[in-house]
């Protein structure tokens, strides 16, 4: 399991450069093994690979669920643990999503730029997880 969290915390911080820099995956990706010795695990690659895919379907749904806040706004920390966080939500069925808040929220607690981060993030996630609960997918 705690392969699993470091993933996402890889994720994240690939998902932050990228934004950051402009820079490519295979280049950011590139960086980390010179930078560690290692590559991201499978699992980070689906998570980043996927939030990019869905990037654009992704970010309409955190505007309609972030109450009075701007998605430009958000900072680019929270930004995008909520974006992995839904990523795991509507594409990996085989994730609860409990697991998947759970995690958002702890690595809003860890990484997130405002006091209120981990809240901020179990907020919007846990209005489209009620949303999700009469589809396919239950928490």
């Amino acid at each position: 399991m705690r392969a699993r969290h470091k993933a996402r915390k890889d994720a994240l911080e690939v998902l932050f450069q990228k934004e950051i820099t402009g820079e490519s995956v295979d280049e950011l990706v590139l960086h980390r093994e010179v930078a560690f010795g290692g590559t991201p695990s499978e699992f980070s690659m689906t998570l980043i690979n996927g939030v990019i895919e869905h990037q654009s379907e992704i970010d309409t749904i955190i505007r309609a669920h972030a109450d009075h806040w701007a998605l430009e706004r958000m900072s680019l920390v929270d930004r995008n643990i909520i974006r992995i966080g839904l990523y795991e939500m509507l594409y990996e069925p085989e994730i609860p999503t409990s697991v998947s808040i759970n995690e958002a929220v702890e690595l809003a607690k860890v990484y997130g730029d405002m006091e209120d981060s981990s809240k901020f993030v179990n907020g919007i996630l846990g209005r489209v997880a009620s949303e999700l609960k009469g589809g396919a997918k239950e928490a």
